[in-house]
């Protein structure tokens, strides 16, 4: 694969992101334009293994060696056959995917791994500006009828594949817009919602129909819908977040993530948002809690509105710097990740947990009172290691635990499991015939490129269940 001697020959190199100085002014994409030619030396550097763990690394499976040698040779047009072959939306997984199959590159064991996201976003990117990457609506239709509701990146895979062997879908969507946590989660530096409307006007012209502004089992009832359709597929989403009881939680002040980067979210595409519901961190002194990719994207959001401070708090303990010896290779590894967010500014605190908050005479949030704490899985308080941040706006990221209750889950009587997600089979169904769940809704809070795999293969087990039906 590649070059065989290139993994020796060239270094690890990836697309550099604008200054700190210049993208901190607005919510334009993060980086900077990266030369084919350059794609090419990054796709010879791609070993010839004799097992690619890239394959098991990721969700997909997607045929990673492959369309690195062809970016090598220059089959562009080739290349990006073999990404759509396991990938629906490769424009998405290229920029916001954590990339778990570089942490499983064989290259990576000693060296820096194969820039697969590089390579996997350039292919795509590559193949639109051709011209290349064109609807591909089904020669015939079966007859059947799907309802997917929810439109994110499980749902949207999801329906592709259901439209293409030939089954009419209609997807529905809550919100004013299709796109989900592609359009309303994540944070427009991270993921240009240009490329959303671009992938979803293929989706229209392939024969998917979608309808916004339908929350299902309030506008519309799941008796309703299932004298019209034939199966459905939810992928609402694991949308209920982790909330955080401690004293002084009532303050005014202190949200949770998802409201703050949904409202500016809304405001990148032009909307206004009340002003007695607004949150902003201009000129504020904001704490988030929380060190995963939402905390980072308030962090990142925050900047670009100007808080006054910025400062966030895991409990975790800081991680190494390198790969821990307790996730070896190929496993994803635990180490300290700076995201681009983290280079443009703020404190980050390890080891804390958020004991109280305390507010003014208003009830406004106005500090937050913390202590160290020790290793998981106790985390107990260490003595003497309390502190005190100021803080006008905190900012609660501590993830999420399940699904949201709803009126169609009600209506549906379909169970949930342990862990809160919409309980199903093997084969993706729940408890109620013909009803099907994929992506965050069935797994819980997950990445994209597992979003995608859901969908990919609830649409398989939906095409069997209708292959049977008379």
């Amino acid at each position: 694969m590649g070059k065989v001697t290139g993994f020796l020959e060239y270094k690890r190199e990836t697309a550099e992101r604008r200054p700190v100085i210049e993208r901190t002014q607005d919510f334009f994409p993060l980086y900077l334009p990266f030369a084919d030619e350059n794609l090419q030396i990054q796709g010879a550097r791609c070993m010839d293994c004799g097992v690619p763990f890239c394959h098991t690394g990721c969700p997909l499976n997607n045929l990673i060696p492959d369309w690195n040698d062809m970016i090598y040779r220059g089959r562009w047009r080739e290349a990006v056959r073999a990404l759509h072959a396991t990938n629906n939306f490769p424009e998405f997984t290229g920029l916001v995917c954590p990339a778990p199959c570089e942490a499983a590159c064989v290259l990576g064991i000693n060296d820096p791994s194969v820039a697969i996201k590089q390579i996997e976003s350039a292919i795509v990117e590559h193949a639109f500006r051709e011209g290349w990457i064109q609807p591909e609506p089904p020669e015939f239709r079966t007859g059947k009828r799907v309802a997917v509701i929810g439109s994110g990146p499980s749902g949207l895979a999801a329906a592709q594949q259901l439209n293409r062997a030939g089954h009419t879908v209609v997807v529905f969507e809550k919100a004013d817009k299709a796109g989900g946590l592609l359009r309303y989660g994540i944070p427009d530096f991270k993921l240009d919602k240009s490329l959303v409307d671009r992938r979803l006007e293929l989706l229209g012209k392939e024969g998917i129909q979608f309808e916004t502004g339908v929350n299902v089992g309030v506008d519309v009832s799941m008796a309703v819908l299932r004298r019209k359709f034939d199966a459905f597929l939810l992928t609402g989403g694991a949308e209920q977040p982790r909330d955080l009881k401690v004293p002084g939680r009532e303050l005014n002040g202190i949200h949770f993530a998802m409201e703050f980067l949904t409202q500016q979210n809304h405001r990148c595409t032009g909307d206004r948002i009340d002003s007695r519901e607004e949150i902003v961190a201009t000129g504020r002194r904001v704490v988030i809690l929380g060190g995963g990719d939402t905390g980072a994207d308030c962090l990142g959001t925050s900047h670009r509105q100007r808080a006054l401070s910025v400062h966030q708090i895991e409990i975790m303990p800081l991680p190494p710097d390198e790969r821990s010896r307790r996730t070896p290779w190929p496993a994803w590894p635990i180490m300290l990740r700076t995201e681009s967010s983290h280079e443009e500014g703020g404190i980050r605190e390890w080891g804390a947990a958020t004991a109280r908050f305390t507010g003014d005479d208003q009830g406004n949030v106005s500090r937050l009172h913390a202590v160290r704490v020790g290793p998981p899985l106790g985390f107990e308080p260490i003595s003497d290691s309390e502190f005190t941040l100021e803080a006008d706006l905190v900012l609660l990221a501590l993830g999420f635990t399940g699904t949201t209750p709803c009126k169609m889950l009600e209506e549906l009587n379909a169970p949930l499991d342990a862990r809160g997600n919409v309980a199903t089979n093997g084969n993706y169904m729940t408890s109620v015939p013909g009803i099907f769940a994929a992506g965050d809704m069935r797994r819980g809070q997950s990445l994209v490129v597992w979003a995608i795999s859901e969908g990919r293969k609830a649409a398989q087990a939906i095409h069997r269940y209708l292959s049977e039906l008379k």
